[in-house]
């Protein structure tokens, strides 16, 4: 963790990005087990829907972005449904700078969590916030998962999602469907509208670039035969790695202290 540094840097074999930190943002999602909050992260990064279910630990993924010859860098944080350890929990929100909060529209206690978790998330970042000069804006959507099911099964009305984000313009509600791929790309093009990033981070507004591209991926004048009508790209780095515990608190004591002006996170290596 360096104060003055200015730039991320990620390198594997030839590979060297650069991305600067004002351009780096953490996103995570949160809620209870077995609502598809994996899936709807599966979507965003490669478009698939895996039909097993596997419990979620956490799991890490880091997504680099060329858009019109800028650098950004979107870690995602994907939570366990069961939150064993409350003190991490409350890390994952203190890092983060965008959230999904998950429920399943058949499963009315899902839906009691994500009230808890959008309660917590206000007081814990309200309360960072007042000891730091951070923007008040906490972009944050709340999604009702499984809209596929039928009506018979839903537990949670619409007008009840809705109520949870009628008092703040930076929050949003939608009910989508991972396994359909319903409302997932406008979902994550309003959360990114709200975070006053690139519209082009959403799933469908960028092309996937494969990591073999990536000594020219950073370059202003990056540009392939095939996408060459294109001006927004987006590439997943394979073996990024969460930010060490040390690291994070590190980061946090340095936003309450006022001792960097950066946004500089652990870096990570992709081997």
């Amino acid at each position: 963790f360096q104060d003055k540094a200015m730039m991320k840097t990620m390198s594997g074999g030839n590979c060297t990005l650069n991305v600067p930190a004002k351009n780096s943002y953490r996103m995570v999602v949160l809620g209870a087990s077995r609502v598809g909050k994996s899936s709807i992260v599966s979507r965003f990064l490669n478009g698939r829907f895996e039909d097993q279910y596997t419990p979620t630990i956490e799991d890490f993924h880091r997504k680099v972005y060329n858009i019109r010859g800028d650098m950004y860098q979107l870690d995602i944080l994907d939570t366990s449904g069961n939150h064993p350890f409350p003190a991490m929990r409350r890390l994952s929100i203190l890092t983060g700078d965008v959230f999904i909060l998950v429920f399943s529209l058949d499963n009315r206690e899902s839906f009691d969590e994500v009230k808890r978790l959008q309660k917590q998330i206000l007081e814990v970042k309200s309360c960072l916030k007042n000891k730091t000069k951070e923007s008040a804006d906490l972009p944050m959507v709340i999604c009702g998962n499984k809209n596929d099911h039928s009506e018979v099964f839903r537990k949670v009305r619409s007008d009840e999602g809705e109520n949870l984000v009628s008092s703040d313009e930076n929050c949003a509600y939608f009910e989508v469907s991972a396994k359909k791929n319903t409302n997932v790309d406008e979902m994550f093009y309003v959360l990114f509208s709200m975070a006053k990033l690139p519209h082009e981070m959403s799933p469908s507004l960028h092309r996937k670039i494969s990591i073999q591209y990536g000594d020219t991926f950073q370059q202003k004048s990056f540009r392939m035969r095939r996408v060459k009508d294109m001006d927004a790209y987006g590439m997943i780095s394979p073996f990024a790695r969460r930010p060490s515990v040390n690291s994070d608190l590190k980061y946090i004591k340095s936003k309450v202290l006022r001792e960097g002006q950066s946004r500089e996170r652990e870096k990570c290596t992709i081997q």
